[in-house]
């Protein structure tokens, strides 16, 4: 069966199970009991995200926003990809560069450490697509946004506001204004 023929299911039965958990998660945490349903929904679903490492604020920021989308929209948002330590990054950013055969090549799909907001832990890479268009129009209300045109998976939290946005990671601002 093909990826999209099984999203709708999936999407049903995640919320359909956040509807199940909540007597439970009422009694666990009752004024905070759709949520932490909705978190517990989301953990079945996607059984390998990992939120550590993103900042307090980043991941209450993507938690709340996806409670809104799951409960509102019945839309489940996952993370691909968060929090990543320098090494890591590093190493992505090494495996770009002998791919595309440049650092500056590189850069147009991914960011040394320094310049990495998943170092941060304030970058988070989303899935489906169907999560990140939700987020991309409703995320700012968590101070989430888009911020490449290349990359519709990713996000960062912004609290002061959008960041203009770029075509891809390593652009300069300068550079998109034209």
């Amino acid at each position: 069966m093909s990826r999209r023929r099984r999203d709708p299911g999936y999407r049903l039965l995640t919320r359909w199970l956040a509807v199940l958990l909540l007597p439970l998660a009422w009694l666990t945490a009752p004024r905070r009991a759709r949520h932490v349903a909705c978190q517990w929904a989301l953990a079945a679903r996607f059984p390998a995200e990992d939120l550590t490492g993103l900042t307090p604020a980043a991941r209450a920021a993507f938690t709340a926003a996806r409670t809104r989308a799951l409960w509102l929209d019945g839309l489940p948002i996952g993370l691909t990809s968060g929090y990543r330590d320098a090494g890591e990054q590093e190493r992505l950013f090494a495996a770009e560069v002998r791919r595309s055969g440049s650092p500056a090549a590189a850069r147009s799909r991914t960011l040394p450490p320094a310049e990495s907001r998943h170092v941060a832990g304030t970058a988070l890479d989303v899935r489906p697509t169907e999560g990140a268009r939700w987020l991309e129009l409703h995320g700012g209300r968590h101070h989430l946004y888009r911020v490449y045109d290349n990359e519709w998976w990713h996000f960062e939290y912004r609290p002061e506001g959008p960041p203009p946005r770029l075509p891809h990671p390593g652009a300069r601002l300068d550079e998109a204004r034209c």
